[in-house]
């Protein structure tokens, strides 16, 4: 069941006149969800002012993932987590582990993606494309969209979400109509949350952590992070203890270390802190100079960190680099 804040949007732009919507905004506020809420609404057969019937053959058809008038156009990392199928060339290639499951939207999907715009609908209802994330196209898949979206044939529709919207090119972005993801109320996320199962006393911290976006939250909570240890972890970095970072993946903990440095330098200036409480963050005061160095090695680090030569070494320089910068103010 959607979230409050989707389903209102999704009421408001199904009925949204033009053949594509561009969904933008962070990540974590829906958009993969309100796209897909869009495209069932359009293929549904006693589609309802809330969206989709979810009792029809096209509503079933896209929950087992075989709804022939609906192309996801997604990478193949991202299709595998959502449970979308792969075509037989791509998914034997990574069976024979020829190759890794792409992290952008390939060309070879994309050509498939033209194919079945040019098909006929075969439940009679138009066609819909979902583009999630956009910003994973490259030049070449970019511009072949862009020849599509230009002449669309037929009744077919395009939703394309992102969290790059700057990343696209300016003829995509001009030719669909655009739409801000709204931003949940505090209140209205966390009753949300604990509807998904997060526990009560967990759910504020998971959402600080997540800068506010609640489905980056739930994720963290599926995922393990514990709300707990969470709070913990400014102190115990600026003690140099490296099982802060403890179960995190490389890039993981350069993101974890860019929300504390972020929240230092909003302290620093005079704002309140968004990732950790103010009673969490460490008493000493830090140069803000010494914080902005901290913040460039840290997105400097963040672009090779899928790929770190030693990820126990890169965790511990990390974490002493961190304490050096935490310890500054003498």
């Amino acid at each position: 069941m959607n979230a409050p804040w989707i389903a209102a949007q999704l009421r408001t732009l199904v009925r949204q006149p033009g053949h594509a919507l561009l969904l933008q905004g962070p990540s974590g506020l829906g958009q993969y969800e309100l796209a897909l809420g869009l495209a069932r609404a359009w293929l549904c057969e006693q589609p309802t002012e809330e969206g989709a019937c979810g009792q029809c053959t096209s509503c079933h058809a896209i929950d087992v993932r075989t709804h022939a008038d609906l192309c996801m156009l997604l990478p193949e990392t991202a299709a595998l987590a959502l449970g979308w199928p792969l075509s037989e060339k791509a998914q034997q290639e990574i069976d024979d582990k020829k190759r890794k499951p792409s992290r952008e939207i390939r060309v070879e999907a994309m050509r498939d993606a033209v194919e079945f715009s040019q098909r006929t609908s075969a439940r009679g209802l138009g066609q819909v494309v979902v583009v999630y994330p956009a910003e994973r196209m490259n030049a070449i898949t970019a511009n072949a969209l862009l020849k599509t979206l230009e002449e669309p044939a037929g009744a077919l529709r395009f939703v394309l979400a992102t969290e790059a919207a700057h990343q696209l090119l300016p003829t995509i972005r001009s030719r669909c109509l655009s739409h801000t993801m709204a931003w949940p109320a505090e209140d209205d996320a966390l009753a949300w949350l604990h509807g998904e199962g997060v526990p009560a006393l967990e759910a504020p911290v998971l959402l600080r952590a997540a800068g506010g976006r609640p489905q980056d939250a739930l994720r963290a909570h599926q995922a393990g992070q514990d709300a707990g240890r969470w709070a913990r972890l400014p102190r115990a970095v600026a003690r140099g203890d490296v099982t802060a970072l403890e179960g995190l993946s490389p890039p993981e903990a350069v993101q974890a270390l860019q929300k504390l440095c972020h929240d230092l330098l909003s302290v620093a200036a005079g704002a309140p802190p968004r990732f950790f409480a103010p009673a969490d963050l460490p008493t000493a005061s830090v140069p803000i100079s010494t914080l902005g160095d901290w913040w460039r090695e840290l997105a400097a680090t963040l672009r090779t960190a899928e790929h770190p030569f030693n990820p126990g070494l890169m965790l511990e320089a990390l974490v002493s680099r961190a304490r050096t910068a935490l310890h500054s103010g003498g």
